[in-house]
């Protein structure tokens, strides 16, 4: 199949009715100023201000490197979801590519593993909101400050994609500006061998911290740096959001390449360039797991006032992190649910473009999720974990989707992406190689964790949770199978073979004509129509508000009547 044949096949895909279904509604209101901070937020959080502190007391100096190289497969992951969003742009992002690619099931599965990582990983920044209010007010009951917090980050995605926008914004303003700080301080700190709490600061910390570089002695084990990637790359989580969002870009073909192109940077400045500043200024050992090396830092520094902005910087992340997740989950349950794979309500959408019954579920889960969470700890430490995994699959789909986009448009099958993943299929097969990798080191990581079985987080997770997850998503296909064969009269696979489409076009309804390409049209569609209703929109009676579609001539059509309408309107077929 040439590549025009397959332009006019697809008519570049956007422009198919399902997907203009999907978009329906939504408003393109994220700016390039947004886009871009939503793009950096996004590879800050708590694993950096937070997280590393125990992984630097563990793994010594040798962590820059661990963070270095999966920073390096977090830039393959950018680029394969850069090459897919810009060859269709969707809210749906994962959940419709995997639907294209691999059928309704891989969507289903998906589309709730993903929900699921951001529904426990947002009770646990809840809870995590509660203990860092804490901090200045010990008397603070945990239940009032997770309803505050959940109240203010509700608010704010209910009223409209720029106003999640905007919070994001001020967010990674607010978290970028701390680690330049951080950055200036240090690197004059380093620069001129200030004394630091008894410790002289210098390059010569890399290797004189105790252990070495690489500690393999004193309780160190010589693959700890490597089996520490399986947690560092849990850090790195949430930048895949930037395929979410772009559905609702003002301009997602410029600003996507932009976004992506500038992760690697950022990952090296930011993630590893701290890092390396810090211990470069104290021995890793003076890092204490449960406090942020930067306010260990700060306060050998004689500046235990940081401590005080670093506990602001926490909550402003945890509550970023909420934010992203009620955005996120809201969009994919829409997606799911206009598959008939999520309940019918989640379709719900506000005049403002928000998807706001999905936000609401989402939320109620955060909020009863967060009780669990103070009656059972352990239990819900083990529930965290599981979302662990929903990371790792999550990742995995959008190396697989890739893979199959450039498989299909090599082939002539599809148009090629206009912003293609450098060394494909090498760099995608290497991401999933590390993403079992990550599985696998989980398990090893967790059995040593403790030596108590169920203590054994990690390890248990793998073993037990992953089969756990499996058949509750399975019966969970179970149910909604039958609704989704009907919804899709049967086509449950993929959308493409490698010579074409899989399934024939459907035939035209009544009120079909051909359609030569004349411009956009505006409409309102409302009303349930089964005698006249397009057979590739299943609406189900869903006001979608004011659509606009651009009409294209469509191949399965009949040829349309060269001969001009006469003047009461009618051409010469009476038409």
């Amino acid at each position: 199949m040439s590549q025009t044949e397959a332009t006019d096949l697809t008519r570049g895909p956007d422009h198919g009715a399902e997907h203009d279904a999907e978009q329906a509604g939504y408003k393109k209101s994220l700016n390039r100023r947004q886009v871009q901070m939503i793009a950096i937020g996004g590879a800050i959080g708590t694993g950096l201000f937070l997280g590393s502190a125990s992984r630097l007391h563990s793994n010594g100096p040798a962590l820059v490197l661990s963070y270095a190289f999966v920073g390096v497969i977090a830039y393959f992951l950018m680029r394969a979801l850069g090459e897919l969003v810009l060859y269709r742009t969707t809210s749906g992002a994962f959940v419709s590519w995997m639907r294209e690619f691999f059928g309704e099931k891989a969507a289903y599965y998906t589309g709730w593993m993903y929900w699921t990582n951001w529904a426990l990983t947002g009770i646990a920044e809840l809870s995590a909101v509660g203990l860092y209010i804490q901090y200045w007010w010990p008397q603070m009951p945990t239940w009032a400050t997770v309803l505050i917090a959940l109240a203010v980050v509700l608010v704010v995605n209910l009223l409209s994609a720029k106003a999640f926008g905007e919070f994001e914004f001020w967010a990674s303003v607010l978290k970028v500006s701390a680690i330049i700080v951080f950055l200036v301080v240090g690197v004059i700190v380093v620069a001129f061998s200030f004394d630091v709490g008894g410790h002289r600061a210098g390059v010569q910390n890399l290797w004189s911290n105790p252990g070495g570089f690489w500690p393999t002695g004193g309780g160190f084990a010589w693959y700890g740096p490597i089996i520490v990637m399986s947690g560092v790359v849990f850090a790195y989580a949430a930048i895949e959001m930037v395929g979410i969002a772009a559905g609702e870009m003002e301009d997602p073909k410029r600003e996507v390449p932009k976004a992506v192109n500038a992760v690697i940077v950022r990952i090296a400045v930011f993630y590893c360039g701290a890092l390396l500043l810090l211990v470069c200024i104290l021995p890793t050992s003076e890092f204490t797991p449960g406090i942020s090396p930067f306010v260990t830092v700060f306060g050998r520094m004689g500046m235990p006032w940081m401590a005080n902005v670093i506990q602001a910087i926490l909550i402003v992340a945890a509550m970023s992190s909420l934010n992203s997740g009620l955005y996120t989950t809201g969009r994919v349950l829409r997606s799911l649910g206009m598959a008939k794979q999520a309940p019918g309500f989640t379709l719900k959408m506000s005049r403002s473009g928000v998807p706001w019954a999905g936000i609401v579920m989402t939320a109620v889960v955060y909020v009863f999720g967060s009780i669990l969470n103070a009656v059972s700890p352990d239990a819900f430490e083990i529930a965290l974990e599981a979302a662990s995994i929903a990371v790792v699959f999550t990742w995995g789909t959008i190396f697989i989707c890739q893979l199959r986009l450039r498989r299909l448009s090599d082939r002539g099958v599809l148009p090629a992406s206009t912003f293609r993943a450098p060394g494909t299929p090498w760099t995608s097969y290497l991401g999933l190689a590390f993403l079992v990798f990550v599985i696998v080191g989980m398990a090893i990581s967790g059995w040593q964790a403790s030596p108590y079985f169920w203590h054994k987080t990690g390890f248990v997770v793998v073993v037990v949770g992953i089969p756990v997850l499996l058949v509750i998503f399975e019966l969970g296909w179970l149910i909604v199978r039958g609704r989704v064969s009907a919804h899709t009269d049967g086509r449950m696979l993929s959308k493409w073979t490698d010579t074409g489409l899989r399934y024939p076009p459907q035939p035209a309804g009544p009120r079909t004509e051909s359609i030569a390409a004349i411009g956009t049209v505006q409409f309102d569609v409302h009303e349930r129509d089964e005698a006249h209703k397009d057979p590739h929109h299943r609406d189900e009676g869903i006001d979608l508000g004011p659509v606009e579609i651009e009409m294209h001539e469509w191949d399965n059509l009949e040829e349309p009547d060269k001969n001009p309408p006469d003047a009461a309107g009618k051409d010469e077929g009476g038409r």
